[in-house]
């Protein structure tokens, strides 16, 4: 989720989202039933991004529950993303503070499932789970029989310690295993992977990010995961960069702003980083934000592996450092998601009074070059395949094998020239609210 960072807004601004696996209810019981849903559509028809798209008449009595009411106030020709939630999910979220079995599923061109991602403090993480298993089962039943219109439905239960699922997986070996995991709060680490890679007289660095978690209770906000990662690639004096966003959601604008000014080159110190803009209610609270860089991490280009995964955030790193630099994106097309949000409980007593977090569209973001509407996201320069089915770094990783490939002869690689590519449905597309800028289990 892209986050403001206006001055007035300073103490909301404190951390970055992370996953739960399921909606919380959010609708409270005041004294009068209607008091929270008048909150809702006065929040609403004061920040909201398409606040001119809302309905002239409201009346709150023909909606049964809060999300209803806001689903019904939605411009839902362009969003997606505008939710309710509780201050302390919204705040659990941006922090990574979790609830859940902890890993995510991708799919292979044969519509195969494998564990795509697992977090290292969860409970799948500390059963031994691995990217590249395949989940042949769930619960005793095999995954056809989870298959919905549009993508599955595990069935896995209500997000909260004690609930228990059994996978069957195929390992890499070929032998099979079954475990029971039972879900447990855990804390979920955004860099999956990192490495140096030494080709043809390069070093290359491969970072595999997972969503922009930012490190509770510091300021200014920041992400010691980050720090920690760049500071690796600063310290091997890397030549090149993979930065692999394919499952990133996205996350804290501020982790954002972290990342990018390390790696912007040091002639855009001091340049145009965005600009933000409200609705025209609130345009006097646009503003815009330059580069600082931060370290001595000199790149000419930036090659991004990205998937429908890679959303908001992830798009705004793609989108502010172009102007600046060569960013190669290899994969697939990304999600489209140009505009950002923050909570509105701190601007209403009785939203604050009973604990509803409301967390509409309320911005937009365009780069240094006036870019801003990719609702239908970016297009990659190189098409690759979703490899799952291996661990990372791993070069039969198609995408990895593809971003090297072109970082070592600027062509594709043999192997990709002759798969076929599709874009297909993604765990994203399965969830909503803060599990959409977090897809896991």
């Amino acid at each position: 989720m892209l986050k403001a960072k206006i001055t007035i807004f300073s103490m909301l601004l404190v951390a970055a989202f992370s996953t739960t696996s399921c909606e919380k209810i959010t609708d409270e019981t005041p004294q009068d039933p209607n008091l929270v849903k008048n909150a809702i559509l006065e929040s609403m028809r004061e920040w909201y991004y398409w606040n001119d798209q809302l309905p002239s008449v409201v009346n709150v009595n023909s909606y049964g529950t809060n999300d209803e009411l806001l689903y019904n106030l939605m411009y839902v020709e362009l969003d997606r993303w505008s939710y309710l939630t509780t201050k302390k999910d919204f705040n659990d979220a941006f922090t990574g503070q979790n609830v859940g079995h902890g890993f995510g599923f991708g799919l292979n061109d044969s519509d195969e499932l494998f564990v795509s991602f697992v977090y290292d403090d969860s409970p799948a993480g500390k059963d031994g789970w691995q990217r590249g298993w395949q989940i042949i089962e769930v619960n005793g039943k095999p995954i056809a029989s989870y298959r919905v219109e549009g993508g599955y439905n595990f069935n896995l239960g209500d997000n909260l310690p004690g609930i228990s699922n059994t996978f069957t997986f195929k390992l890499p070996d070929g032998s099979t295993t079954s475990r029971t995991n039972i879900k447990n709060d855990y804390q979920a680490n955004s860099v999956l992977h990192k490495e140096i890679i030494e080709e043809g007289n390069k070093k290359i660095g491969y970072w595999v990010y997972n969503s922009f978690k930012a490190t509770a209770n510091l300021m200014p906000t920041k992400s010691l995961e980050v720090e920690e990662a760049l500071n690796y690639f600063e310290s091997e004096n890397i030549d090149e960069l993979i930065l692999d966003l394919r499952y990133n959601g996205g996350g804290s604008v501020d982790v954002a702003e972290q990342i990018m000014n390390a790696l912007v080159p040091s002639q855009a110190n001091g340049k145009l980083m965005y600009t933000n803009a409200f609705n025209t209610e609130k345009d006097n609270l646009n503003e815009l934000y330059n580069f600082e860089k931060s370290n001595n991490i000199d790149l000419e280009k930036l090659v991004v592996i990205t998937s429908r995964g890679s959303a908001s955030s992830s798009e705004l790193v793609i989108n502010c450092l172009k102007p600046y630099m060569e960013v190669v994106l290899i994969g697939e097309t990304t999600y489209g998601k140009p505009v950002g949000s923050f909570p509105l409980s701190s601007f209403n007593e009785t939203l604050d009074q009973n604990n509803v977090e409301l967390v509409p569209i309320t911005f937009a973001i365009s780069n240094a070059s006036g870019e801003a509407e990719y609702y239908d996201g970016f297009p990659v320069d190189i098409e690759a395949s979703e490899d799952s089915f291996v661990n990372w770094g791993n070069l039969d990783d198609d995408r990895l094998s593809t971003a090297l490939s072109f970082i070592l002869n600027g062509s594709l690689n043999a192997t990709s020239r002759l798969k076929s590519y599709k874009q297909k449905w993604q765990m994203i597309d399965g969830f909503t609210g803060l599990q959409k800028e977090f897809p896991a289990y």
